[in-house]
């Protein structure tokens, strides 16, 4: 028989399509965003984000144990503070909704893996990721307070911080900072590749931390750049990064491909708030299938090179993964 003539097996038994996927994923790699805001008895709808939930310190836990339950265990945190000033103090309080909800998770869930997000932009009155002065973002003044708002998380029961402002040098200080304090089991996920994207918008109603004037574009990364995304991961791993991530996630999918050729560290990718929100609009007005899109999007992140997942749909993926549709 001439084998170059044999008919392709077009069809092939489920079990058969398993063994030969290329891409397996597990819900140990997903991690859910949480928005954590003072006060008690909150839980509240994002409107920009249908499915998501303002939480308070005593209500959140009752969305963790959903997600557990779902198969996800890791967690990534924001605060959003009642008041607000030009230095975003707030950040690094004691007594922070972040820091309340750390203690309250930590406790009825030790098992549980909790990253905070270091950044002062939900913080401060002026919506910035670092301290302003006449207009312009002072990056090494703002690494102080980084440094002090990573040491108040970790004090409070973050296994991780995730510094997402992208001020140069940030991970080395505070990766100074978290050792002078004894801190030296509190690992570092970098934001390291964080682009100035327009898919961070629902982000913003979510969080308030849109900026009051100007914009982010002089230190968050220029999307038209790739190269530039390599040196900036490098940058980092070389300050002391134990993760790295690639934010936003679609519309990156080659960066992440390029990132993890280029480092051996764990790789995150964040699927932001506007694609979620772009997947449950059109769902909502009938253009595609919510489920499949999901699946298929997550799927796509893992092909590129990632390691972990960081996505609004986490629980949701984890049943897929269970159910065997895109495990």
């Amino acid at each position: 028989m001439d084998i170059t003539k044999r008919p392709r097996r077009l069809r092939v038994s489920a079990p058969v399509r398993e063994l030969a996927r290329e891409t397996r994923v597990s819900e140990k790699s997903l991690i859910f965003p949480l928005f954590i805001t003072e006060g008690s008895g909150v839980r509240r709808e994002i409107s920009s984000m249908p499915g998501q939930y303002h939480y308070s310190a005593d209500t959140v836990g009752a969305a963790v144990a959903d997600c557990v339950d779902a198969g996800v265990g890791k967690f990534l945190l924001f605060g959003l503070p009642e008041r607000k000033d030009e230095l975003g103090s707030g950040a690094w309080a004691e007594d922070g909704a972040v820091q309340l909800a750390l203690r309250a998770l930590r406790r009825d869930f030790p098992d549980a893996l909790l990253i905070s997000d270091v950044c002062l932009c939900e913080y401060t009155s002026h919506g910035h990721c670092g301290v302003v002065e006449n207009g312009a973002v002072k990056n090494d003044k703002t690494l102080e307070l980084l440094t002090k708002t990573a040491i108040s998380h970790a004090l409070a029961g973050a296994d991780i911080v995730a510094p997402s402002d992208m001020m140069d040098f940030r991970v080395g200080a505070i990766r100074a900072g978290l050792d002078a304090t004894g801190l030296t089991d509190t690992l570092i996920l970098s934001y390291a590749v964080k682009y100035a994207s327009g898919f961070y918008g629902p982000f913003r109603e979510a969080a308030q931390s849109a900026p009051a004037f100007g914009d982010r574009r002089a230190y968050q990364m220029d999307y038209h750049n790739a190269r530039e995304a390599l040196r900036e991961a490098a940058l980092d791993e070389d300050e002391g990064a134990d993760m790295l991530m690639v934010k936003p996630a679609m519309s990156y999918l080659d960066v992440i491909a390029a990132v993890r050729a280029r480092t051996n560290l764990p790789l995150a990718a964040y699927s932001v708030s506007g694609e979620y929100a772009m997947i449950k609009s059109a769902a909502a007005a009938g253009l595609i299938d919510e489920y499949a899109v999901m699946c298929e999007t997550a799927i796509g992140v893992y092909r590129a090179g990632a390691d972990m997942l960081i996505s609004y749909f986490a629980p949701e993926i984890a049943r897929a993964i269970r159910k065997g549709d895109i495990g």
